[in-house]
């Protein structure tokens, strides 16, 4: 898919995921803009899924390990043709099919379930170490938010997936600076970042996760090298798209207002009118 393709549907992407927070007047604002690009590419342009058959058993498998930015991914399958777009209105409703964290067994094309935070590289790592054994070409692909690497778990993962080379794992890591209580330089910095996942035998691959064109790139070059798993530290800008939400990490948690997302709204129209200009 071209990328003026994939940059509107990225825009697209982010104005419904105001429209799901705005309606539900609570969710996670900050990292599901920031991931919009990420999980465009990875639905429209790259992962082996099928929307009629979400249990194919040729299927690359998404796991969403910071379940809490689970409106971006339910707007990247939605757009996909995994469930009907008007289900987008009913997030975190009671008896809603879209809980306000995810959960596998309910919704269609997601597999993991979310809520308690590093458990998803677990998941994803077993996935990956099961699939090499069972000599299967399907790809894992993991998406982890930074806050939730100063938890140890994921480190345990890290070095099992280092240890059994699992080329056909790729990480990809909200590098966003931010998490719930501040910036991640605050809470526990987590650099040098990249050495350590070098030490733990990764791949390391360092893109600008708000680029289509890099986002692209990035998941080009994690599938074709062998021998290693590969990690993506994706650096994006939370809230990305909305000026009075980018780099603020009092929107991680927090819903914008019925008048903020109409605000919000008229800016991210603004961007798909630039988008159309710069790709004419």
């Amino acid at each position: 898919m071209k990328e003026k393709e994939l940059a509107l549907l990225s825009n697209t992407a982010r104005q419904e995921v105001i429209k799901m927070l705005v309606s539900a007047k609570s969710g996670h604002t900050a990292g599901s803009l920031g991931m919009a690009d990420i999980f465009t590419v990875l639905y429209n342009d790259w992962a082996k899924v099928d929307p009629k058959s979400p249990n194919w058993d040729g299927r690359d498998y998404i796991y969403l390990s910071n379940g809490h930015i689970c409106p971006i991914w339910y707007t990247a399958l939605a757009m996909k043709g995994f469930f009907p777009m008007d289900e987008l209105a009913h997030l975190r409703q009671i008896n809603s099919l879209l809980q306000g964290h995810p959960h596998n067994e309910t919704i269609p094309g997601v597999e993991n379930s979310g809520g308690p935070l590093a458990q998803g590289i677990s998941q994803a790592a077993g996935c990956a170490l099961a699939l090499q054994r069972d000599k299967k070409a399907n790809r894992v692909y993991c998406l982890c938010g930074d806050g939730e690497l100063d938890e140890g778990q994921v480190w345990e993962a890290f070095m099992l997936a280092g240890k059994y080379k699992l080329d056909n794992l790729t990480a990809i890591i909200d590098r966003n600076n931010i998490q719930i209580d501040g910036f991640t330089t605050d809470v526990m910095d987590l650099e040098p970042l990249a050495e350590k996942f070098r030490a733990f035998n990764w791949n390391v691959l360092e893109i600008n996760g708000n680029d289509v064109s890099e986002v692209k790139k990035g998941l080009e070059k994690a599938t074709n090298h062998k021998g290693k798993p590969s990690v993506i530290i994706a650096k994006t800008t939370p809230g990305k798209g909305v000026k009075a939400f980018e780099n603020k990490y009092e929107w991680h948690g927090k819903a914008p207002s019925e008048d903020e997302g109409k605000k919000a709204l008229v800016e991210l129209e603004e961007e798909r009118e630039s988008i159309e200009k710069r790709w004419f």
